[in-house]
């Protein structure tokens, strides 16, 4: 249920009405940038550049053999115009490079169930405070949204009477925000009657005009739409979601019959139910921590860790045979080659003590006469 506001300063609730099915269509960024892109270029206009541009000369080519390129060039002669290179995209005073023409494929056209999905998506993006507040409305003393206002707010004639109102039930911070962010353009459009820039208000939807529209025309920044012919252009600005919109009575209680809802087809439109969301709950969190998911699904799969120890395989042989098969059989023939080497040496070695006391003797002598011839040899260089 929504609270319907006087527009007394009191701004109390005065009745209880349904919250119209259009505020729970599913909300689609990507389709509302994609129809606004393409329905912004409905409002522009054909401009050109004149045909004869850049053409209006006597100009021709030299031809070869004056050592000068083939470009035309002007006519005539007593003016340092003469022999200037004409007509080109890169010659002064030239044509520009594929003259702009009328025929140029302004205006686009969008499917009709694509603008409804638009407009309906930035609807229900208005209900939302977080979306409102992230585009930069000041809605922090607003009741609710959306914000419905009785039917009297259709009769103000005095744009006084409407600054009150909108005071009362705190959205008028929203168009003084407005009116502060006025600006001087920046580009060549501030010559061109564009001169100031100002941010967007409040959006001001009603059912009968009954001297509304002349009480808030002044008001900066403030748009207002009627109920059955609202535009995606005012409701996302730039293509951005959450415009603030401001309903009064009975254009709220019209939407229902203008959009249907998603089992009745609209009353309005031929044949048109508001689209279905992909998810009835798009709260994916609390739908995978539900019991009912809980309950059949696995159990968390614990993955043990083990951090092998790295080795070193020219000091670890077992790191060595992993890397080189080979390995151990040529450590196992060095081995064997080792105990031949020391068998071989073994078998030399004086056995008997007659041996042994015989090369004792002769050990000391042999080392020194190698010593001595060490001593006398003489080097000549």
């Amino acid at each position: 249920m929504v609270s319907v506001f006087k527009i007394e300063e009191s701004a109390k609730a005065s009745a209880q009405v349904p919250l119209p099915a259009v505020f729970l269509a599913p909300i689609r960024p990507d389709i509302v940038q994609y129809v606004h892109t393409n329905m912004n270029k409905n409002k522009r206009q054909a401009y050109a550049v004149s045909e004869k541009a850049g053409h209006q000369h006597s100009a021709e080519s030299w031809g070869t053999g004056r050592a000068v390129s083939r470009i035309p060039r002007v006519s005539g002669g007593g003016t340092n115009r003469s022999g200037q290179a004409a007509f080109g995209n890169m010659c002064r005073k030239g044509r520009m490079f594929a003259p702009t023409k009328i025929w140029r494929k302004w205006h686009r056209k969008i499917n009709v169930n694509q603008r409804r999905y638009a407009v309906v998506s930035a609807l229900a993006a208005s209900a939302l405070p977080a979306l409102v507040m992230a585009r930069g409305h000041r809605i922090g003393d607003v009741p609710q949204l959306p914000l419905v206002l009785s039917d009297e707010f259709e009769g103000l004639i005095k744009t006084k009477s409407a600054v009150e109102a909108l005071t009362a039930v705190g959205a008028y911070a929203d168009v003084e925000k407005a009116k502060s962010s006025t600006k001087i353009r920046t580009g060549q459009g501030k010559m061109r009657n564009r001169r100031h820039v100002q941010r967007r208000g409040p959006l001001v939807v009603y059912a009968n005009d009954n001297g509304l529209t002349r009480a808030l025309r002044n008001l900066p920044g403030v748009d207002l739409a009627h109920v059955s012919r609202l535009n995606l252009l005012q409701l996302a600005p730039g293509g951005h979601l959450g415009r603030f919109v401001i309903f009064t009575a009975s254009a709220f209680g019209q939407l229902d019959a203008i959009y249907g809802t998603q089992t009745v087809v609209s009353q309005q439109k031929s044949g048109y139910m508001l689209p279905r969301p992909m998810l009835a709950n798009a709260d994916l969190t609390r739908l995978i921590n539900s019991d009912e998911v809980q309950s059949v699904v696995r159990v968390k799969a614990e993955r043990v860790r083990v951090s092998r120890q790295k080795k070193n395989p020219l000091k670890n042989l077992g790191a060595l045979i992993k890397l080189n098969p080979y390995a151990l059989a040529h450590r196992r023939q060095e081995l064997k080659y080792q105990l031949a080497v020391a068998a071989k040496k073994a078998a030399k070695a004086p056995k008997t003590a007659c041996e042994k006391k015989h090369a004792e003797k002769h050990a000391p002598i042999k080392k020194s006469k190698y010593a001595t011839l060490i001593q006398e040899e003489v080097y000549d260089f």
